[in-house]
């Protein structure tokens, strides 16, 4: 009976303990870990960010008759409709307001709000974006702001933990967490520079412009994009990592927009048997100069084809993605310092980044019609050919130029069925205005008709 009675009691106090029993020893007694003290830190400085596009809709041919119209008393205005994105945004300068987001978030859009931690409702400036990185910079006018701390992330590892905080599907303030899946992700075809942050981080549709962070609380990238091939989070996301988006925030903020330099080199992968063949050490690393434009920046400072670049700057490069990525951060009249590696000895260059745009005139100067078109003279390039014509180097958007069918880097050569070489020659044939105009488009051959 005694055997049944304590039987009984030692089932008893074993059954009304269980959450003692299920403690670890190491944290018995101790606070749980817990990533909610970070949290209450940085989530303060995300913001969620909603703009607003007023876009046209298409009409049906017939309602562009003015007698159509007129018969059944319909109006002249085309229809409007309100197109609205929602994302995410983090403050990195409390004192100036400025916040950090994604340029998908905002791009066209007419009206930018954008919804503090507190329930403040504010309308943001946009000071200038990047397509090409997929960053954008606003500034909102408040006082009391926190901003959130900047970390290197070029000391990042792959299985460092990492959380990312947004407003997906609308849920504000919304975390998880996940670790660094990978890093140095290109070729993904999502932006113009790449060199993503990889995590397993949920990452859904609204998150896009908002932090990711390390356990320090620290901003460490951009959450952007995700792999969903069945259209759901499958735990592939991808961050621009934060010495990019700073880079690019500090051009925005200078200069209103990024002053993109160019260097003049193209370069691949050092491979294994590539390595071998130069007989470099098993364990090298770099970007092979594969080619080198004649007078160009990279020309004065004496690089060579077959040079290895193992360093920009500070910056450790350790294969072509990165020799590209690092340039795409400097800006025009910038000076470098490159390390390469030649005939098995160490050598260090210097260069100053150089305009891409030396040369070129606004189009306005010359006609209307080109107003919103970069143009530069063409001599002898191989890549356009023998013959020389005017280059288009950029094409402002909504412009007379693009409106008129010029794209970046078609080359003019005639136009009014006059040759054109020099600018000279091209304010001859538009003397009596643009009636056609012919041009190279890579290697397409292509007549445009002045509007």
């Amino acid at each position: 009976m005694r055997r049944q009675i304590g039987f009984a009691l030692l089932f008893a106090l074993v059954v009304a303990a269980p959450s003692r029993a299920a403690l670890p020893a190491i944290v018995d007694g101790q606070p749980l870990p817990s990533l909610a003290p970070m949290l209450e830190r940085v989530t303060p400085a995300v913001v969620n960010i909603s703009s607003v596009a007023v876009v046209r809709s298409e009409d049906h041919p017939l309602l562009r008759d003015p007698f159509f119209r007129w018969f059944f008393e319909l109006p002249r205005e085309s229809r409007r409709k309100r197109s609205q994105s929602l994302g995410s945004g983090i403050i990195v300068d409390a004192q100036n307001g400025f916040v950090l987001t994604n340029n998908h978030v905002i791009d066209k859009a007419d009206e930018i709000r954008v919804t503090l931690h507190d329930g403040r409702e504010l309308s943001a400036q946009l000071l200038g974006t990047d397509p090409e990185t997929d960053i954008a910079v606003l500034q909102i006018p408040a006082e009391n702001l926190l901003a959130v701390s900047i970390a290197d992330s070029n000391r990042l590892r792959v299985g460092d933990f990492v959380v990312a905080i947004g407003n997906p599907f609308g849920l504000s303030q919304t975390v998880t967490s996940g670790i660094v899946s990978a890093l140095g992700r290109s070729g993904l075809g999502i932006e113009g520079y790449e060199n993503f942050i990889q995590t397993d981080a949920s990452i859904n549709p609204g998150n896009s412009g908002g932090p990711l962070v390390n356990l320090r609380g620290e901003l460490v990238g951009i959450n952007t994009a995700i792999l969903a091939p069945s259209g759901g989070n499958v735990g592939i996301g991808f961050a621009i990592p934060s010495n990019m988006a700073e880079a690019i925030k500090r051009q925005i903020v200078e200069h209103g927009g990024v002053q993109r330099g160019i260097f003049g080199v193209t370069a691949q992968d050092l491979t294994h048997d590539l390595g071998q063949a130069l007989r470099l050490p098993a364990n090298s690393r770099g970007a092979m100069v594969t080619g080198v434009e004649a007078e160009s920046a990279a020309a004065r400072a004496g690089l060579r084809p077959g040079d290895l670049i193992v360093r920009i700057n500070d910056a450790a490069i350790g294969n072509a993605t990165d020799l590209t990525t690092e340039l795409a951060l400097l800006r025009v009249g910038d000076r470098i310092r490159i390390g390469i590696v030649r005939d098995g000895r160490d050598h260090l260059l210097s260069a100053i980044i150089a305009d891409p745009y030396e040369g070129f005139i606004d189009g306005a100067t010359i006609s209307r019609v080109l107003r919103g078109a970069r143009l530069g003279e063409v001599v002898d390039k191989s890549s356009f050919g023998t013959n020389a014509g005017i280059e288009v180097g950029a094409v402002a958007e909504d412009s007379p130029a693009a409106r008129s069918g010029l794209l970046q880097g078609d080359v003019l050569f005639t136009v009014n069925r006059a040759r054109v070489k020099t600018f000279d020659e091209l304010r001859d044939a538009v003397s009596g205005g643009i009636r056609t105009i012919r041009l190279r488009r890579g290697r397409q051959l292509v007549t445009l008709a002045s509007r």
